[in-house]
């Protein structure tokens, strides 16, 4: 099974196709959607009441959202889904629908780890 990397060039986020690199938004904007280039690691009392057996040790640590985005990898499904959302922004509050899609994910491996 094919997997495309995630990559930053001269500031903006770029994930691999086949055809070469996508454009998926500003880095700027992706940092800004998900509270700024550092994620500290929590568990809220009720995920560790609910899951007694979960492991929290890394609770307290700080990530780089930065490296956790390059080292994001994406199936072929998830990069066309991508590439059919548009890159326009509708809103100037808001971030584009192919940007909303991909910071979905790196907020999912934020939260969660990347598998």
């Amino acid at each position: 099974m094919t997997r495309y990397d995630t990559h930053v060039e001269d500031g903006i986020v770029y994930v691999g196709t086949g055809d070469g690199p996508l454009e998926v938004a500003p880095l700027s904007d992706v940092l800004a959607a998900v509270g700024g280039p550092a994620w500290t690691i929590t568990y809220t009392d009720a995920e560790k009441d609910r899951y007694p057996e979960m492991e929290t040790d890394d609770e307290g640590l700080v990530v780089d959202v930065v490296d956790m985005l390059n080292a994001m990898t994406h199936s072929e499904q998830f990069v066309q889904t991508l590439a059919a959302h548009p890159t326009t922004v509708p809103d100037a509050d808001t971030i584009s629908p192919r940007a909303g899609l991909f910071v979905g994910k790196l907020l999912e491996n934020l939260e969660n780890g990347v598998a």
